[in-house]
């Protein structure tokens, strides 16, 4: 027993608009070996995601082959994405004109905000007030 998706990931193909391809459903395994869907994950084709942040497909295919944007293949070999992906691109385009940076800098920048947004989470979940004053 395990905990990989399963179903048809993608029935329809890569042009069917903005129409989200057939969602993954996960499948949770208990300790008593029972089986259960949590969460039917929603996708967008890659034409969705091209249309959606006003790229070429082709564009969006070279930023997943360059890991700026994560996508995952369906069961026809078509590239789908996560909902948040449009906004992903966004993003990198924003850094992309408004620092003139190439692509590899870019993965490097993003890979740093991502690690200073996980570093100031942590941080806001420490500072939790008492009543004691503070050292200072």
């Amino acid at each position: 027993m395990n905990d990989r998706p399963t179903g048809a990931t993608g029935t329809g193909r890569s042009g069917t608009g903005d129409r989200p391809v057939q969602p993954v459903t996960y499948v949770a395994t208990t300790s008593t070996g029972a089986r259960y869907a949590l969460v039917p994950a929603p996708r967008l084709s890659l034409d969705a995601v091209a249309r959606r942040s006003g790229l070429h497909p082709d564009l969006v295919r070279r930023f997943v082959a360059l890991g700026l944007v994560d996508a995952e293949r369906d069961a026809m070999g078509h590239l789908v994405f996560d909902p948040g992906a449009p906004a992903a691109l966004a993003r990198v385009q924003r850094l992309r004109s408004g620092l003139c940076l190439n692509y590899a800098s870019i993965g490097l920048v993003l890979d740093l905000l991502d690690r200073i947004s996980l570093l100031e989470t942590a941080l806001h979940g420490r500072s939790t007030r008492s009543d004691t004053p503070p050292w200072t």
